[in-house]
């Protein structure tokens, strides 16, 4: 198994593949995230109604397929493997407070940590497994573990997997895709290499 791409959202800058691809750091994180939309353009209006949550994986793995066409497997051979520390808890603490005075069926739709998943899964047309851990910090061994057992069904040809998280304005994405063929500079999918490329 080889990791083919990375992308990182963090302290309001997006590093793809290693370089800087988009950064505002002078605006609230609501702000920063419609920014990082704009400049991608993906025409996807349904961005506007997602929660912080959602936004972050959504950009994360725009960025990470900027690229790269998932196309090029069937919906069925791409799986997804996300995790992260807070849950939906953001979200959560916005609609209890939406709820004091008139509740939100907009964030209320977002009080699940795996509708991140469900977004990326409708936009990219992903259909194999998906799966979303919560663990206190970013686990390398559990992912690597996890996403190695995904990839040697013999119907996985690739997976978006990392973690996603915030909480208030912290936000700390990491995702990468693995592929079973290595193409060009991928690395092998351990581990040791998931600690280096979160950093």
């Amino acid at each position: 198994m080889f990791i083919s791409g990375t992308s990182i959202i963090r302290k309001q800058t997006v590093i793809h593949k290693g370089a800087l691809a988009f950064e505002n750091k002078s605006v609230s994180l609501d702000d920063f995230l419609t920014g990082a939309y704009n400049y991608l353009s993906p025409e996807y209006p349904k961005f506007y109604k997602m929660d912080r949550l959602a936004q972050l994986g959504f950009l994360a793995t725009e960025f990470l397929l900027s690229d790269f066409s998932i196309k090029q497997y069937s919906p069925e051979s791409v799986s997804l493997v996300l995790s992260n520390a807070h849950a939906s808890m953001d979200t959560d603490v916005r609609y209890h407070e939406s709820s004091k005075t008139s509740s939100s069926p907009a964030l209320f739709v977002y009080t699940l940590p795996n509708i991140v998943s469900g977004e990326i899964c409708i936009r990219h047309r992903i259909k194999g497994e998906n799966t979303f851990f919560i663990s206190p910090a970013f686990d390398a061994e559990l992912l690597a573990a996890y996403v190695d057992q995904v990839m040697m069904q013999p119907s996985v040809h690739a997976c978006i997997a990392g973690w996603i998280d915030v909480m208030d304005s912290h936000h700390d994405v990491f995702l990468y895709l693995v592929e079973k063929e290595q193409r060009g500079l991928a690395l092998p999918h351990t581990a040791e290499e998931l600690t280096k490329l979160y950093r």
